[in-house]
Formats: C-alpha cells, sequence, structure tokens
C-alpha cells in the first residue's frame, strides 16, 4: 500500500491544511506505520513505547511558543489546537478533520479521555494494526467500480442485520451507494421486530443482479456461497467477521477478529475511528447486535464488545429496544421448547434432544438456550428437520469443552458444523434418512444418526484449534 506522509512545518497555510483533510484518511504516522507492521511481522503483542526509548520532552515543548499555538504539528501528538496531527494515528483514521463535530466526540481524540495516550484507553487494548485498518477499509471501498453490495449469511440473527446496515453506512458517508442483504428468511421474532421498529431496509438476494454492482463484501460471515444465497466462489472484496478461523479466506480487505464477540463491535469500532456518527436506529441495532452474540455480556465478551457498546448508548433508541426484546413468543417456538424438555436425553452434564419436524429453525437455538436453565446442566444440543435438512443448534455455559470443535467433529462429514465454543449450529441433509420404513419413524432415525455420532464425539472430545489468524477461516453458523 502507498504512504503518504505530510510535513507541513509549524505554520501551515490553509491550503496545506486543507489539502490534509481531503486526504486524511491516506495520511499515517510513519513511525506507527513501521511498527505496527514490525509488531504484526515478528508476532510480538506490544512494543516499548516512544516514551520508554526517548528522554520526555514534555517539559521542553511546553516552553516552546510553536507548540502551543501550531494548528498542525508534526512533533506533537498531544496538541489539543491541532485539526490534524501528522504524528497522531487517531486523527488519520477520521474522515472529517479532527475538529469536526464528528471527531472530537469520537473514542481517542486528542482532547478526549479515551486518547490513545491515557492509560486503560481503547487505543491501548486494540490489537495491532489497527491503526492501519479504517483506512485500508476506506481504500478498498473507494477503489470499487460501481455500489458495494453488503451480504449477511442466510437466515441473520441481530448482529449480521446491524453489521451489514452498519457497513452499508460506512460506504454511503464516503459517497459509495451500498445495499445490504441476506439470503433464508428473518424467522425469529425479536430478529422481525428489529428490523420493523426500527425501519431497517434490507434486501433479499434472489432476484439481485450481481453485475450491478462493483464489489460484494460479507459480514458476520467468511465465505461466498457458505452459509450465503451467493454462487460459491464469488469474488469477494470485503469480509468482516467475528468467527474463529478454520480455512482460508479470500478477500481484498479482510478483518476477521474471533476475540470480538460481535461482527457489531468491529462496525462500531469502524464508525467511531471514521467519525460517522450512527443514527438512532443504527446504533440500537449494533447494541442490539452485540447483546444477542454476547448474551447480554455472559457469553464469548471482550473488553471491546463492552467499550462499543458504552459509545453506542447515548444514541440509543431505548424504548424501542425495549420492545424489540420484549416481542410475543410464537406457538412454533413454545412447541419445540415443550418437546426439547420431553425427548431429552441427558447424559451426565449433557443434554440433546431431537425435536423432529421443525417450521421454524431458530426455535432451536431458543431452546438450546432454555434448556442451560436445567440443574446441572452445561452443554445443550437441540436439533430437528424441515425442508429436507436437519438443522441442530448446541449451547455451552461453564465448561472447558467447545461446541464448536464438538459439532465439526460429530457432523461436519455429513453436512456442515462449526461455531464457537459456547455457541454453534449444524446443517445436514436428510438424503437417504428419509427413506424410512413403513414401521420405522423419520424422528427416531434422525435421532439414532445425529445423536450417536454427537454422543461418540462428546467421549473423546476434540481439541481446540490454537494460534488462529484472520486469513483462515470457517464457515460460521451463527444460530
Amino acid at each position: 500500500d502507498a504512504m503518504i506522509v505530510a510535513h507541513v512545518g509549524t505554520a501551515p497555510t490553509a491550503d496545506q491544511v486543507a489539502a490534509l483533510r481531503s486526504v486524511a484518511d491516506r495520511v499515517v504516522d510513519p513511525v506507527e506505520a513501521m511498527a505496527t507492521r514490525i509488531r504484526d511481522a515478528v508476532g510480538l503483542d506490544e512494543l516499548d513505547s516512544e516514551s520508554d526509548r526517548t528522554p520526555d520532552r514534555s517539559a521542553e515543548s511546553a516552553a516552546s511558543p510553536e507548540s502551543t499555538d501550531s494548528p498542525i504539528s508534526a512533533a506533537s501528538p498531544e496538541s489539543t489546537d491541532s485539526p490534524i496531527s501528522a504524528a497522531s494515528p487517531e486523527s488519520t483514521d477520521s474522515l472529517e478533520s479532527t475538529d469536526s463535530p464528528e471527531s472530537t466526540d469520537s473514542p481517542g481524540s486528542a482532547d478526549s479521555p479515551g486518547s490513545a495516550d491515557s492509560p486503560g484507553s481503547a487505543e491501548s487494548a486494540r490489537p495491532p494494526g489497527s491503526a492501519e485498518r479504517p483506512p485500508r477499509l476506506i481504500r478498498t471501498i473507494r477503489g470499487l467500480s460501481g455500489p458495494l453490495l453488503v451480504v449477511a449469511h442466510d437466515n441473520p440473527d441481530p448482529d449480521a442485520i446491524a453489521s451489514a446496515v452498519g457497513l452499508a453506512r460506512i460506504a454511503e458517508a464516503i459517497g459509495v451507494p451500498a445495499d445490504p442483504c441476506y439470503g433464508g428468511e428473518i424467522a425469529h421474532q425479536e430478529n422481525r421486530a428489529m428490523v420493523n421498529l426500527l425501519d431497517l431496509s434490507l434486501s433479499t438476494v434472489d432476484g439481485i443482479d450481481l453485475e450491478e454492482y462493483g464489489g460484494i463484501a460479507l459480514v458476520d460471515h467468511s465465505r461466498a456461497g457458505v452459509n450465503d444465497s451467493l454462487p460459491e466462489g464469488t469474488p469477494v472484496d470485503v469480509v468482516i467477521d467475528h468467527h474463529p478461523p478454520r480455512g482460508p479466506v479470500e478477500g481484498t480487505f479482510v478483518d476477521v477478529r474471533p476475540d470480538a464477540g460481535a461482527t457489531s463491535t468491529l462496525i462500531e469500532e469502524y464508525l467511531s475511528r471514521l467519525g460517522i456518527e450512527p443514527d438512532r436506529a443504527l446504533a440500537t441495532a449494533l447494541l442490539y447486535g452485540i447483546r444477542i452474540d454476547t448474551r447480554d455480556f455472559t457469553r464469548e465478551v471482550s473488553i471491546p464488545d463492552f467499550e462499543a457498546a458504552a459509545s453506542l448508548t447515548p444514541h440509543v433508541d431505548e424504548s424501542t429496544l425495549d420492545r424489540v426484546e420484549s416481542p410475543s413468543v410464537s406457538p412454533e417456538t413454545l412447541r419445540v421448547l415443550a418437546t426439547a424438555i420431553d425427548r431429552r436425553d441427558v447424559r451426565g452434564s449433557t443434554v440433546a434432544s431431537c425435536v423432529g419436524e421443525i417450521t421454524d429453525r431458530d426455535a432451536l437455538a431458543q431452546a438450546a438456550d432454555r434448556l442451560l436453565d436445567l440443574e446441572g446442566i452445561a452443554v445443550t444440543f437441540v436439533y430437528g428437520y424441515m425442508d429436507g435438512v436437519i438443522y441442530g443448534s448446541a449451547r455451552a455455559r461453564g465448561t472447558d469443552l467447545d461446541v464448536g470443535e464438538l459439532l465439526r467433529d460429530a457432523l461436519a462429514q455429513a453436512g456442515s458444523a462449526g461455531g464457537h465454543a459456547n455457541m454453534a449450529g449444524a446443517q445436514v441433509p436428510l438424503g437417504i434418512l428419509e427413506a424410512v420404513a413403513e414401521d420405522e419413524s423419520l424422528v427416531d432415525v434422525v435421532e439414532e444418526f445425529v445423536a450417536g455420532r454427537f454422543f461418540e464425539s462428546l467421549s473423546s472430545p476434540p481439541t481446540p484449534p490454537s494460534g488462529t489468524t484472520p486469513e483462515a477461516i470457517d464457515a460460521d453458523f451463527p444460530d
């Protein structure tokens, strides 16, 4: 990537300031950029700060009249009067100069409590390379030959929906038209309430002409044609996801961070660092996406999830969020839950239940969540079938068992499976299982097949993956 380094001295002209603002997303601090690249290359978690390697010159700079009056100071990233600081990685990520209304309230601005130099700040918690991500994302989107199509995974959950709308908002903020879309259906009553009450505009992949778009982005999943309705092998320009890596990911810009509890957390970070203030609907959707994927900050949660939630909260429509979180429960959900309880197969601290034919696959996830409330249960797996496919959802709490790896080991060879350590899902074609004898029940045949593989893998649990990297990721199953 090209690097633009600007040195304009201590008394820049108005034209110089305007020129810097016009390319703010491409101006970087060369020291910070090189340190980040070296850190990534050698695998160090952190480098000694510049202040540890050089004498403290704060007193000297404070005594200098140039350092206090300069609107742009190449030597002083701490200057609160500087609209653009060439040495400040925070300012280079903003779409606007740091004296704009958007950027002065964003985390990490020079005069905010979240300054990059303050202990415990959001910037200090960000992983290596985080300062380079927003400019690279902007360059990738601006380089497209036409509108951007933002694709969520099939049957999207709140995190996928909010992330798709959020990335489209980022593209539109820099002048690139974007359309968020999804495949399958939005079945869960809370998800439907979220889309309807917040008036979120999303299209379905069916009927979309891909030739009309200059680029494709994937959110909350990472491979075209795997758990989405795109043709397999479709070229992808942007990937933003938080699910654990399992295989290669192709894209011009790839940001996959398994440590984050939700993709919405990553989208919020981009909004903040680029100085884009979300409207109430988007902020509410992103916060809800984070809360759902982290189960109200009790599952797979990280510090950035809390930081993103704190940043979004002032913009959230609380009354609408309350209505989204309290929708009516469908009869199908109650039926599936009742069947799961009635047909439960408990072995130690694990319960599995085949609920037979279903009409709403999302009811499986809700049942798996509720079965975790049973006394002495740490792992749940609820599965059923519809439209020729067996669907399953697994949950875990208070155990070292990785249910994502467990389902992969048990069912990936027969279909597709994966997810996180505490939440995972599977899809297996019924295939020849549908050809049951007259004296057999399809429910019993499915239960024998799935439960047999599940408990066999449970008897010798697979080892969780280690050394994950953004360049390797498998399909996710976010239910």
